[in-house]
């Protein structure tokens, strides 16, 4: 096990990063000697909006958590549009899948917002394997729910419309990045800020499209749509429409 100051060229953790890691719903069900080793295996980077943090073809020797801002996955395509996969939240990891398969990214990864992003080194993940067997049994789980969520957004693109796949994504960005709105403690900000184009880019529909039905919910009294981001103001409301009752 390394020592506690061979890092100490590089940045910690504040407070309120670390409570992000450690309230994560997959890292607090580790065990505590794991949770342990994980942090003192770890190091910090610090990425500004835009940030490149990995590029789509190089090795991947980094397993990496979030714990402040949002981290995008996104691709390129063959037309050079951009195409965003999904944004991670505070507490999410991610990387996993290339260091036990060995290939390459599969994508590019880039810091939403100023983002503080938890690091362990290829060789020190392996270190943590070898000393808890439980990280494999975890990270399966954590796969498991990863595989489930992406049959979900399959089976929502074949079977909903976008209303309903629109709703249902601000449910998920409720959930990840809610914050209580400062005018009304019943209404919830979305704090991830999000163009439309953005949004429209997660649910592979135009900006246009997404506009119309942002009005609609805004109208149908779900949603206010403010210069600085969407405020979820009946959450019931959202809801009926992600399950295509309105």
């Amino acid at each position: 096990m390394i020592s506690d100051d061979e890092h100490d060229d590089e940045p910690i953790l504040s407070n309120e990063e670390r409570k992000a890691i450690s309230n994560g719903r997959w890292f607090s069900s580790l065990s505590p000697s794991l949770r342990h080793d994980i942090f003192r295996l770890a190091y910090v980077r610090r990425y500004a909006d835009g940030e490149l943090i990995a590029a789509r073809g190089d090795p991947c020797e980094h397993w990496r958590a979030c714990a402040k801002g949002a981290v995008r996955m996104s691709s390129t395509s063959v037309s050079g549009k951009l195409v965003a996969l999904t944004y991670l939240e505070p507490g999410a990891w991610f990387g996993d899948v290339g260091l036990f398969d060995g290939d390459r990214n599969t994508h590019d990864i880039y810091a939403h917002g100023d983002t503080t992003v938890l690091c362990v080194a290829r060789a020190d993940f392996e270190k943590i394997l070898s000393l808890h067997v439980e990280l494999y049994q975890a990270l399966l789980r954590l796969q498991s729910r990863r595989i489930r969520a992406l049959f979900g957004l399959v089976e929502d693109l074949n079977a909903l419309p976008l209303r309903a796949r629109l709703a249902r994504q601000l449910i998920h960005h409720v959930r990840s990045y809610g914050v209580p709105s400062l005018s009304d403690a019943n209404h919830v900000r979305i704090g991830l800020q999000l163009a439309q184009e953005e949004i429209a880019q997660l649910l592979g529909a135009s900006r246009q499209r997404v506009n119309q039905e942002l009005k609609a919910m805004e109208r149908d009294g779900a949603i206010r749509v403010e210069p600085e981001g969407l405020v979820v103001i009946d959450r019931a409301v959202l809801r009926r429409i992600s399950d295509g009752d309105e």
